[in-house]
């Protein structure tokens, strides 16, 4: 079982930090974030990792060489200026029959083993991770007359879900990659097909889109523990 993480992206909304060191690369505690995703799948005991890299690949390729010596990983370069798709799709056919995906910046506890069983009992040949959408700013509740009761600092929104990444595909998932975008056009097509089924995950889920969110992200680890780094949490499947 073999996992593609999707690492060539130039990482602009994390501008100015980006510009020598590929978003992936990105510290977390100390540590490249994309080594805080590949200990997500280790620990759950994948760990042949195949590493998607464009934009400054080469360091990609000397983070490789400090990984664990048990683990298998391949750094492919597939061009700076490829969209996911274009990255999965290059990467596919030496992926095997069923695969994992993911991107380099998404940490979770999400229980992969769970993941693929629910992949693996549903007829699709995609599934999709979700979370409920985290609210940008912080939400109040009040009563019928208008009297603020509460206030709720940023919360989920359960009634809305968004993709979390941490994909399963089988290799027939290949017949619905019409474009060079994953998400705005593989994924709506495997969708429109049928073929695409989400896996509900209410567990932790954190997104690294800007340098204030590797700061979060960092603080979570000084606090000890860090949520993606416990138990996996089950999913609720749907």
């Amino acid at each position: 079982m073999r996992t593609l993480i999707l690492c060539g992206g130039k990482g602009t909304r994390a501008y100015p930090r980006t510009l020598e060191v590929p978003k992936p690369l990105l510290e977390v505690a100390g540590h490249p974030v994309l080594g805080h995703v590949m200990g997500i799948y280790a620990r759950q005991g994948f760990t042949d990792f195949v590493l998607a890299g464009g934009f400054k690949a080469d360091l990609l390729e000397a983070f490789a060489t400090t990984l664990p010596s048990e683990w298998q990983v391949e750094v492919r370069d597939t061009g700076e200026e490829t969209n996911t798709g274009g990255r999965v799709s290059l990467c596919a056919r030496e992926m095997g029959q069923t695969y994992f995906v993911t991107y380099a910046d998404g940490l979770g506890d999400v229980d992969l083993t769970d993941l693929l069983a629910f992949h693996q009992d549903h007829p699709g040949a995609a599934t999709m991770t979700t979370v409920p959408l985290p609210s940008q700013y912080g939400t109040i509740e009040s009563d019928p007359d208008g009297r603020v009761q509460r206030f709720r600092e940023k919360p989920r929104l359960p009634d809305h879900w968004i993709n979390a990444g941490f994909f399963v595909l089988d290799s027939r998932a290949e017949s619905w990659f019409v474009g060079d975008d994953f998400e705005r056009e593989v994924l709506p097509e495997l969708g429109s097909a049928g073929e695409l089924y989400a896996y509900r995950h209410r567990g932790f889920w954190r997104s690294m889109d800007t340098y204030k969110d590797a700061l979060e992200l960092s603080a979570l680890c000084d606090a000890g523990d860090p949520p993606w780094e416990r138990a996996p949490n089950l999913s609720i499947r749907g």
